[in-house]
Order: structure tokens, then sequence, then C-alpha cells
């Protein structure tokens, strides 16, 4: 790429940061234009549902000071949103009636949260949790102790869950499915977070897909699900997020389960990459097809990205890992558990720390831990290196996994 060339990046969190930090760090001298929806300095995303919603005080966890930007010639256009991408011109225009001209373009539109199509999600105690602005409204609603119904069963509605709980809500979790965190984590995992949360005084039911919020006056006040009618003064919907592909259809990209890109990142036009939760992949742990939606995930395709615009030519190749902080566990997870069929747990979850292998066949292909970062960073070791503990080494507590790794 021309060392004036113009590079352009929709999209400010964790991925296009990295994207432009990259850049700059490998010498790219052309002006580098970062644009972001949000009104807010790029912040870290994660504690929004733990220490964000429990400090009503709290500030953000900006990504980098608003100095860096300017330190580094970057230049990062808060509170405008890219309306269409002219590909044959190289353009991209944007809402308040401007537009960039762009050599390169990076897609870091991410996902957005998902709605329920049931009566009552327009309520005004109704919440998702995704961004800042959502964020800072639900501390505002926490703030006053009641009842709390969180729809759904996956990360971030367990990680909310907690913190309300910490802040002396009464919480109950509804999740449609026959455990937590089903399509993320082992059934033991499952289990023992299941276990922890109800010690914890949270309630949770299983098998309960929420059928309607009952309001009145445009108020909700109770949720009904599984046969179940929970009472709530506010209600959580936490059922995932999809992919923000509306840019990236509109101007003509290949779009699957998010946008189609190459080993390389780059969609089915190579002047545009796209990454971070927006970026469907073929991935070699998976065997197929995969749509990670993990800070790791984005931050390392930020930085493949502004890699392979410099001139390096290597596939992006990362071990997948991704984290969870509810109450007082920790979970962590390494590689992809899609092709595993075996498992074995190694540690006593009775003891709060344990960790679960998955194997296909004899090839190990995740490790889910909780409260084991050891094992953890074993496991993303192993994996990254292709070395498999036996099912007998990984489930010998006492076994030093670290002497496997090369």
């Amino acid at each position: 790429m021309n060392d004036r060339s113009s590079f352009v990046i929709v999209g400010a969190s964790h991925g296009g940061v990295h994207v432009a930090a990259s850049l700059r760090e490998r010498g790219f001298a052309g002006p580098i234009h970062l644009i972001s929806a949000e009104p807010d300095l790029p912040y870290h995303r994660p504690p929004l549902s733990k220490a964000f919603l429990k400090e009503p005080d709290g500030d953000l966890q900006v990504l980098r000071p608003r100095q860096f930007y300017d330190d580094h010639d970057i230049a990062l256009k808060l509170s405008v949103r890219a309306t269409q991408i002219d590909r044959a011109a190289g353009r991209v225009h944007l809402e308040d009636g401007s537009a960039l001209a762009y050599d390169r373009l990076c897609l870091a539109t991410g996902a957005r949260a998902r709605t329920l199509a049931i009566a009552g999600m327009d309520a005004k105690n109704v919440h998702v949790l995704r961004a800042a602005g959502e964020a800072r409204i639900l501390r505002r609603a926490a703030a006053e102790r009641g009842r709390t119904v969180v729809i759904g069963g996956g990360f971030i509605g367990l990680e909310a869950a907690a913190s309300m709980n910490a802040l002396g809500h009464e919480v109950t979790v509804v999740e449609a499915a026959p455990r937590l965190m089903g399509r993320a984590v082992a059934p033991e995992i499952s289990a023992h977070v299941e276990r922890r949360l109800e010690q914890l005084g949270i309630a949770v039911h299983l098998n309960a897909p929420a059928d309607e919020i009952a309001t009145r006056g445009g108020v909700a006040g109770g949720v009904r699900a599984g046969g179940l009618e929970l009472p709530a003064d506010l209600v959580l919907v936490g059922v995932g997020v999809e992919a923000d592909t509306d840019l990236a259809a509109a101007s003509g990209l290949v779009c699957d389960n998010g946008v189609r890109v190459d080993g390389r990142l780059r969609t089915s036009d190579p002047a545009v990459f796209a990454i971070g939760d927006l970026a469907n992949y073929d991935h070699w742990l998976a065997g197929g097809p995969v749509r990670l939606e993990s800070v790791q995930n984005a931050v390392d395709q930020g930085r493949h990205v502004g890699a392979v615009a410099s001139g390096v030519e290597e596939a992006y190749r990362q071990v997948p890992w991704f984290w969870s902080d509810q109450a007082d566990m920790k979970l962590q997870m390494a590689g992809l558990s899609h092709r595993g069929r075996d498992r074995v747990v190694r540690g006593d979850p009775a003891s709060g720390r344990f960790s679960v292998f998955h194997y296909a066949g004899e090839e190990l292909v995740a490790v889910d831990s909780v409260n084991s970062p050891a094992d953890h960073m074993a496991a993303r070791r192993l994996i990254a290196a292709g070395v498999s503990a036996s099912p007998q080494q990984a489930g010998d507590a006492a076994f030093a996994l670290k002497s496997l790794i090369p």
C-alpha cells in the first residue's frame, strides 16, 4: 500500500482502534480516519455488565486517551454514522453529509443486541446491554433496588444478573435452553454456574422461553416465561447479538452470518477488510466458517489487518479465547469445542476450581476453566502448538500441563 494512501476504519471499538494503532506502529504514513457512531472515546466493553454497572459514579475505561489519536495523527470522528459505501469511487459517505475517500477500508461495525419478537419489548423499564449509552440507562434504573428479571442465560445476561444481585436486587434468570451458556461451555461448567448463582440467591429457570413482557401504561410489571409468571420492576433482555451487516450488505459485499472474509480478513472486495464480531471466516479449529464474538478476536484481527495492509501476506491464525466474570467465578475458554465429542474433567468442581478438556478423537480442541488460570494459559499454548495432552494427563490434576509445551 502506498505510504500516502488513505485508510478508513468504520467502527471504533476494540478492533477498529487496533487497526489504526497497528498501521502506525508498522510505519504507515497516510491518512487514517476512524469513524464512530458513539459519542464516547473508544472504550472497553466488558466492564459495562460488571464494574461499570455496579459503580454509580464510575467512568468508562477508555482504550486510549484522546492524546493518543492526536499524537499518532489518527482522525477520530465521533457521533457520526457511516451511511453508504461507494466501492467504485472508493468513498464512505457519512450522515453529516461529508464523505471520506479511501484506498483501503476496514469494517469494524461489530454487532448489536438482539431483541425478542414478544409483546412488551418497548416498555420503558425493559433494557438491553451492548453499548455505553445502554449501560448508562440501565445503571440509572438499577439505582433503585427491586425485582429484576433477566431474559437469557448467556454471558452478558449472567454477568449482569450477578452485578444486579450484588447491588441488592432480587434477581431471576429465565433461559429458553436446557442449560446456561449452552453454546459456549461444557455442561459441567453450566451446572456449576447454575448452582453457584442459586447459592447467591439468584433464581434460575431453564427451559423457560420468554412468551410476553406484561405491561401496564407502558411499564413492564412482569415476565411470562415457560408457564411462569414472574413479577418485575426491571427487565434485562440478554439473548445475544447479531452482526451489524447493514452497511456491508447495502454495498454489495458477500454476507452470510456476518461478512464473509478470507484468511487475510479481506471481504469479497480486496480493498475492504472486515473484523471482529462482524467477520465470518473459515477457522482451522472449527473445520468451517465461524463468527467469533470476543474482545480478543477483535483485537487480534485488528492487529492482523494492520499487518496485511502493510504487506505481511499471512493468513490469520490465532487460538480464540474468551472470558466471563460472574460473581466470584472467572470463566475462561480456550479453543473451539465445535468438533469435540469427548470431555475430561480436571480438578474438583466442588472446590470451585476446575477445567473441562474437549477432545475430537485424540485431539485437544478446547478447554473451559473456572478459577483455573494456569489450566487456561497452558491450554492456549498447547492448542496453538498443536500438542494434545492425553485424556489421562488432562484428568490428573497433579500432572504439569506446561511440561508438554514445546
